[in-house]
């Protein structure tokens, strides 16, 4: 877990210069609306205050050198032949690189040095942070003006073509656009969206992490996107309008339930159901009912654990422990599943309560200590003071 001042530091002892930017680029929670985005649906994100540091510099030569503060490594490419390596973390920077020399932006020699607090593999969007975080300093030294919703598409496509996973635009987006105070939803279709207010004194953001890693790219998670299309195949040939699960309803997957089969079916009733969930519950919190707005969060995990299969035990646990508390609102498993965090909107004078009741649960039943992380909502990637 480094500081930006550690990560300038580091850069100045590996490099020998003073580094000229430093980045603050955030991990996002979701709310609501999960696996929408790659189904053209809603969700609704916020940038977190787990951040990923990054000290860049440009040198006269034409090598990128990239240094992982926290991971004690580092990978050294040629500008000229950037592609996937064996170094898992530094695909994540390379298809970054790789994106804008698509775009024909001639990428000179850089130094990076990046490490921060985004605990990896519980859901925050570690990697997003890492991809968004270097496309916003290169278009920074590089004078490029990109836009933010280019650097989001941008910093997407890195992590189709160089981590392997078909991840849709949350995560880019959230890290890019948030906005300190609120959650914004988006329309993932459109790429319209909308900042509602979220009053974080009234209601804390808690994070309990199962400690089961998960990994996407070898996980289910391709699969699921695959079962989704399958289902928008089927119900096209009927309904010639539906492009995407977003178009699609409950009467349409009922009529053709024995066509599209039970397991597709499942998959995409959740899917069409959750759309509906993020709509409702951002009309809950335009009226600052945050117990309704829980209530779309518990209906939320119910249809990501019986109908899309993406939970697991321990998050299932977390999430029955934390209805038994006074001044829980609601709770959720956050992220692709299959381990990572849960999400829990609490009661400041419940928060301490909450930790200590939800951990003797998880203790008792899997013997082992939980994690938790209180967060607040700030804003998207941006410059850091370098004093900072």
């Amino acid at each position: 877990m480094s500081t930006a001042a550690e990560v300038s530091a580091t850069f100045q002892q590996h490099f020998g210069y003073a580094a000229p930017l430093l980045v603050r680029a955030p991990g996002r929670v979701n709310l609501i609306g999960e696996h929408t985005d790659y189904n053209q649906g809603f969700v609704l994100p916020a940038a977190i205050d787990k951040e990923i540091y990054f000290a860049i510099g440009l040198t006269q030569g034409t090598d990128i050198r990239l240094v992982s503060h926290d991971l004690h490594d580092s990978c050294t490419i040629a500008t000229g032949q950037v592609h996937r390596t064996e170094t898992q973390w530094a695909n994540y920077l390379l298809g970054v690189v790789a994106q804008l020399q698509k775009r024909g932006v001639e990428v000179p020699g850089f130094d990076c040095v990046f490490g921060g607090n985004v605990p990896v593999g519980a859901g925050m969007s570690s990697s997003a942070a890492v991809e968004c975080g270097l496309a916003f300093a290169l278009n920074e030294l590089l004078s490029l003006s990109l836009d933010k919703m280019t650097l989001a598409h941008a910093a997407q496509k890195a992590e189709h073509e160089y981590a392997g996973v078909m991840c849709g635009l949350m995560d880019q987006f959230a890290s890019l656009f948030g906005r300190p105070g609120s959650v914004v939803r988006l329309d993932c279709r459109s790429l319209d969206f909308e900042y509602y207010p979220f009053n974080t004194e009234a209601c804390r953001l808690v994070l309990c992490n199962s400690g089961v890693k998960h990994s996407l790219a070898d996980s289910e998670y391709n699969k699921r996107r695959q079962e989704c299309e399958r289902g928008v195949e089927i119900l096209r040939r009927h309904y010639p309008k539906v492009q995407s699960l977003r178009d699609a309803t409950m009467t349409q997957l009922e009529t053709h339930r024995d066509e599209l089969g039970p397991l597709t079916f499942r998959r995409c009733s959740y899917v069409v159901q959750e759309n509906q969930r993020v709509i409702t519950a951002c009309q809950h919190l335009e009226q600052q009912d945050l117990a309704a707005f829980g209530q779309q969060m518990y209906a939320s995990h119910a249809g990501l654990r019986d109908d899309y299969e993406v939970s697991c035990e321990e998050l299932d646990v977390l999430v029955e422990a934390a209805r038994t508390v006074p001044g829980v609102y609601g709770s959720r498993m956050m992220g692709g599943g299959f381990g990572g965090c849960t999400i829990n909107l609490v009661s400041p004078d419940q928060v301490e309560n909450f930790i200590r009741q939800v951990g003797a649960v998880y203790q008792q039943r899997f013997g082992r200590d939980l994690e938790t992380y209180q967060t607040s909502i700030v804003g998207g990637v941006s410059e850091v003071a370098s004093n900072g």
